[in-house]
């Protein structure tokens, strides 16, 4: 009985780790650090517009945002690098032109891995927001901001962000490593997304603030201690963690959640629809954490039938993977506080 158990659990580690290799490499911290184009409407029908796009290996993505053609250039263009981007400021006259009903696009997004986040605030108080991305890079601006727009456009968002966060992907993964039995995990699960939605609201709302360094920080340790606690598992030790998941699970939601609320500061809220927006972001956090886990216990059970032959002391790629990597981040991300 223990070679057949200690066979399943061979099993389900190599799906895992099989899951783990899988998530893409431009996924490989949480940082949501998209191109973006904001575009604010003044008096008289001018436009201030900032560009921003990423710099990977010393340079500037080839992305180009193409505007509607009424727009008239005035003055000079300003550049400027900022930690990690160049960031460009362009002003426009209308000539007595609307925004509303115009299209925008990016060039060259067909061919580069990364967003485009297009935020648009209009003399009206009209407040736009969407992700742009290769298949999907053109965006008209609607004649009037509908609830069903907003609440669609912000789940979208917090479901990608949360696909594309593999820091918190790989603790939601080692809680299912620990974590025993359904219910468990389920409570586990609630706890998790309870303490996140709490610090998500308050951080985005101003009401609570830390400093994105020291959060992202503790996010990746967080993810370590994890990782020694399936290793303690699997050596027989009773951790904290499967103990007690759900306080486990809720001490360190507190903190993804502000991680959450960062990626939400960067994409912005609308002032006219903040609880809208808010729940639909969480929303779309929550259904991206479904979909991980569905397919990671579907993963499992497919495995699982599987006649592998995995060998003595596979069950240690798992934990050891996780550690590093997350250890890894840690080590960057204090490092990025001095």
């Amino acid at each position: 009985m223990k070679s057949i158990n200690s066979l399943c659990w061979h099993k389900q580690l190599f799906a895992l780790f099989v899951l783990l290799i899988a998530i893409p490499s431009t996924a490989l911290s949480d940082e949501f650090s998209p191109a973006l184009l904001q575009i604010n409407e003044r008096d008289n029908g001018w436009l201030d517009v900032t560009w921003k796009v990423p710099v990977r290996q010393n340079r500037g993505l080839s992305l180009t945002p193409v505007l509607p053609d009424f727009l008239q250039a005035v003055g000079p263009v300003t550049t400027k690098q900022v930690p990690g981007a160049w960031v460009q400021h362009f002003t426009y006259q209308t000539n007595g032109q609307t925004l509303t009903g115009a299209t925008l696009s990016i060039d060259g997004l067909a061919s580069v891995q990364t967003d485009v986040l297009i935020r648009i605030s209009l003399q009206d108080g009209s407040q736009y927001s969407t992700i742009l991305r290769a298949g999907n890079d053109t965006y008209t601006v609607p004649e009037h901001a509908t609830k069903l727009g907003v609440a669609t456009a912000y789940w979208g968002m917090g479901t990608i962000h949360i696909l594309e966060g593999a820091d918190h992907l790989l603790f939601v993964l080692a809680l299912l490593l620990i974590v025993s039995g359904l219910m468990p995990l389920l409570k586990a699960v609630t706890a998790f997304t309870v303490a996140h939605s709490i610090t998500l609201v308050l951080a985005t709302l101003g009401l609570v603030n830390l400093p994105s360094s020291p959060t992202e920080a503790i996010i990746a340790l967080s993810i370590v201690f994890l990782a020694v606690e399936i290793i303690h598992k699997h050596q027989g030790k009773l951790g904290v963690t499967e103990r007690w998941p759900w306080m486990i699970a809720f001490i360190f939601g507190l903190f993804h959640g502000l991680g959450f609320a960062g990626a939400l500061s960067e994409i912005g809220v609308p002032q006219h629809e903040v609880p809208l927006a808010l729940f639909m972001f969480n929303v779309g956090v929550e259904t991206g954490q479904l979909l991980f886990i569905a397919a990671v216990l579907s993963l499992m059970a497919l495995i699982k039938q599987l006649p592998l032959n995995i060998p003595q002391g596979a069950w240690r790629i798992m934990p050891y993977s996780i550690g590093s990597v997350a250890a890894f981040w840690t080590i960057e991300r204090v490092t990025t506080m001095f």
